[in-house]
């Protein structure tokens, strides 16, 4: 091995420090000794450093602190700091805390020899190493899914019919409000985050430490989790945590490395893992089916002010001599020359609205008669409220359904099917709530509209109405906001029902309402045929009674007698009975969703000619959308005596 003259000088220089240099002799010997020892001296500078007693230092070689220096992760970055002599700590910054993860050294500082040394420290870089790594392919496979997410979002939102119903859209804009909330802020939430990560870590180390019998630790994260689920709190985002967030992390961090040291079982964690998802996911499913069933009761019930009102008008209306009971224009009620309204309606403060708001916005009012039909309980009510408040020139006529004598069950299947007593057991069993049979999604069913033959009247309007040649059937959660004349002015091309449609792309098409695996669903319709809507609908009464739309209903009900076909409610028959026969009109017609989509486009709703509350948050009830009820509201006199008597409050 060659070594130039300048070098040998050097280092004999540098190790004669402290010997009485100047002795020339002395330099020869010393520089061959440094030649013969190089290949010596560069093993092991690299391989350790001897401190001056001989204690095997723990440093780790420069080529591993680069490697470890030089890996980052989603959180922060890696950062080697030496806080003792001996001591290297390898630390994440995670959000502005330092967070101790991984101490490359052992804190005693016991003698041991060069080759014990050797294997500690190699075992501390190697351990640093692989948290490193697996931390690395960790946020490689959060990135990916991220992506993944991306991606799939992006597809869903370019497959979106722009010109397409705002109904879907608007729910489609809505779910990707809702993820870019959860996804896209990510630097607002990420030390919510570590803290939730840490106490799941905790609750398994608990688990752990039971079952090794260590006491101590155990206490110690029984004591962190208290304190982090103190700081934590109801916070949301981490401008709500406590002041003592921060602190708590690091002493969560620093509970957490011990018991990992110690405590460490993969396979353990594992099964302790999966059991905690399947926990948290049958906790999801039972909240979502008690939501459910806590939502539809609240639908069922009848608000009090509403009762209020109908049991005053009731009682008001049976004090009143029989002579002053029956309301004008009777002559009006089966002329065709004018515009006939169908309303089916059991809600006296609905019906007043809907016949209010036709009226008001009505040209001419005096064209316009309305054909009220209600249950016997609410028959008086229902009266009287227009007795009292006559819709300007409209004609008005309340009939009483149990006084439509031929709708019996010897005709009606519905009606017999209603008397069974399987259909009683549906809806009446005791306990169903508390079963795991029933799923979340068949509970809006079983509801009383569905028990009324009021929902179920509309096939019928040929009979009810026989001298009546159009009718525009309305839903008693609408309101209407222009003048419907031109309407009776469309061409219905032939055919029977002029409705909105409420298809785009796979959302509202029949395979939703129908269960195309029955034999005769399968063989009459095309599983993506266009759905359309119930609530705002022209009919043509002489076309329906030349097709016998009425008898094509009623086979279909009786062969969906065990609910094979389709289960409960009117629009999957409607669906069936006008198929092929159902004139599409133009959206403005008719705009939906009030009742359960917070994101209709402002515009589309102050465009619509009627505006549908379709969905559980009736704008007469406490859960309506806030922002839509005044549409509703402002065709309610709220000092009228009967309401401000029943409490009614804007």
């Amino acid at each position: 091995m060659a070594l130039n003259k300048g070098s040998v000088s050097d280092l004999a220089k540098h190790e004669d420090d402290g010997v009485n240099g100047g002795a020339g002799r002395y330099r020869f010997f010393l520089a061959l000794l440094v030649l013969l020892s190089a290949p010596l001296l560069f093993v092991v500078v690299n391989g350790f450093c001897t401190t001056g007693e001989g204690v095997a230092s723990n440093s780790p070689s420069k080529g591993v602190l680069d490697d470890i220096a030089a890996r980052t992760n989603n959180t922060g970055t890696i950062n080697i700091k030496s806080k003792e002599k001996n001591n290297l700590i390898l630390t994440w910054n995670l959000a502005g805390v330092d967070a101790a993860v991984v101490a490359i050294s052992s804190p005693s500082q016991t003698a041991v020899s060069p080759r014990s040394g050797t294997h500690q420290m190699e075992g501390n870089y190697s351990l640093a190493r692989r948290i490193v790594r697996e931390e690395q392919y960790e946020n490689q496979l959060v990135e990916m899914e991220m992506v993944q997410q991306d991606d799939d979002t992006i597809v869903k939102l370019e497959n979106a019919n722009m010109q397409a119903s705002e109904l879907v859209n608007s729910s489609i804009l809505e779910k990707y409000s809702t993820w870019k909330k959860e996804n896209g802020n990510k630097n607002r939430v990420s030390t919510i985050r570590l803290m939730r990560d840490q106490i799941i870590m905790a609750r398994i180390y608990l688990s752990v430490s039971k079952k090794k019998m260590k006491q101590g630790l155990r206490q110690q994260l029984l004591v962190c989790l208290k304190r982090s689920r103190r700081a934590l709190g109801e916070a949301n985002v981490d401008a709500e945590l406590h002041s003592s967030a921060r602190k708590r992390i690091k002493e969560m961090n620093a509970v957490l490395s011990k018991a990992r040291d110690e405590l460490f079982d993969c396979e353990f964690v594992t099964r302790k893992l999966r059991a905690m998802l399947l926990t948290e996911e049958e906790k999801i499913r039972r909240l979502k089916r008690q939501n459910t069933f806590l939502t539809q009761l609240g639908v069922k019930g009848i608000p009090g002010g509403i009762r209020c009102l109908s049991l005053r008008l009731t009682v008001d209306y049976y004090l009143l001599p029989p002579e002053k009971r029956e309301l004008p224009k009777s002559e009006n009620l089966e002329n065709p020359k004018l515009h006939h309204y169908a309303l089916f309606t059991d809600n006296v403060l609905a019906a007043a609205v809907v016949v209010n708001s036709t009226v008001m916005n009505a040209k001419d009012s005096s064209k316009h008669v309305f054909h009220l039909v209600t249950d016997d309980l609410n028959f008086g009510a229902m009266k009287m409220w227009f007795l009292l408040n006559p819709p300007e020139e409209a004609t008005i006529h309340v009939e009483n359904l149990d006084e439509l004598k031929w709708l019996n069950s010897s005709y009606c299947p519905v009606l017999r099917q209603l008397k069974s007593a399987a259909m009683r057991e549906y809806y009446f069993k005791a306990g169903r709530s508390t079963t795991g049979s029933y799923s979340a999604s068949s509970l809006k069913y079983r509801n009383p509209k569905y028990l009324s033959m009021l929902n179920h009247l509309r096939f019928y309007l040929p009979q009810i109405y026989p001298k009546l040649d159009k009718i525009l059937f309305l839903d008693d959660d609408i309101v209407v906001q222009k003048d419907l004349i031109g309407l009776w002015l469309v061409d219905l091309e032939g055919k029977v029902n002029g409705a909105v449609e409420t298809c785009v792309d796979n959302f509202h098409r029949f395979d939703k309402y129908l269960n195309f695996s029955n034999p005769h669903i399968a063989r009459e319709f095309d599983p993506n045929a266009c759905g359309w809507a119930y609530g705002m609908n022209i009919f043509d009464l002489k076309e329906w009674k030349k097709k016998d739309l009425t008898g094509l209903y009623h086979i279909w009900q009786n062969l969906n007698e065990e609910r094979l076909l389709w289960k409960l409610g009117t629009l999957p028959p409607g669906l069936m009975t006008f198929y092929g026969l159902t004139y599409s009109l133009e959206k403005y017609w008719h705009v939906l969703g009030l009742g359960y989509n917070p994101n209709i486009n402002p515009s589309d709703i102050e465009n619509a000619a009627v505006i549908h509350y379709n969905g559980n948050r009736k704008p007469w009830m406490e859960m309506a959308i806030t922002k839509y009820r005044p549409y509703w509201t402002k065709y309610i006199d709220y000092d009228h005596p009967y309401l401000s008597h029943c409490h009614f409050i804007k």
